[in-house]
């Protein structure tokens, strides 16, 4: 008897241990499914831009990366000349709305909403790291002051970035008011 409960234990232990392997397997088998399904994204959106390049007679160079849990595109300088700084706009409206643009038309290929982020000529970069630099030293007055600070109003994905870099800090924040005038509050602890 000690036999055939040793012998179900080691089938337990074997089963058990295949459906942990078998959860692991789905688990990369999602990441890598996800991972593919980005980079599909990237490429749709990379066909549309070069498409819009060419027809507006435009120089620069397409690189599709997977940053996080989205798609990115950047549009940089190529051979034949630099990135074109009007597809920026005022402070990156044209970059906001080509954006917008690029997601809907990933959208009608995929049938999927997309968090795709476009950035032209280094812009978002840059104003990446403006902001994280900005969230820093926002976050040294609330400490040092203990009172909460409004920055100014801010796109989506500047609001993130000062949100994300404030979590890191330890303070929390919010966003408040309505569209196009939403801006980022910064709290005490």
């Amino acid at each position: 008897m000690s036999t055939e409960s040793t012998t179900d234990n080691d089938v337990s232990q074997a089963d058990t241990d295949g459906q942990q392997t078998n959860a692991a397997d789905q688990s990369k088998s999602k990441a890598t499914s996800r991972k593919e399904a980005l980079e599909r994204e990237g490429e749709i959106a990379a066909d549309f831009l070069e498409t819009l390049l060419d027809i507006a007679d435009l120089d620069g160079d397409l690189e599709v990366d997977v940053d996080g849990d989205r798609a990115a595109v950047s549009l940089v300088d190529s051979e034949d000349g630099e990135a074109p700084q009007q597809l920026v706009g005022s402070n990156g409206q044209v970059l906001e709305a080509l954006q917008e643009l690029t997601r809907l038309a990933v959208q009608a290929e995929t049938g999927d909403r997309t968090r795709l982020m476009l950035d032209v000529a280094g812009h978002r970069a840059a104003r990446k790291l403006e902001l994280i630099d900005l969230a820093k030293k926002t976050v040294e007055a609330v400490k040092a002051n203990g009172e909460r600070a409004e920055l100014k109003p801010m796109s989506a994905f500047e609001r993130k970035v000062v949100h994300d870099e404030v979590l890191r800090s330890g303070l929390s924040s919010e966003s408040e008011g309505e569209e196009p005038k939403r801006f980022v509050v910064v709290l005490p602890a």
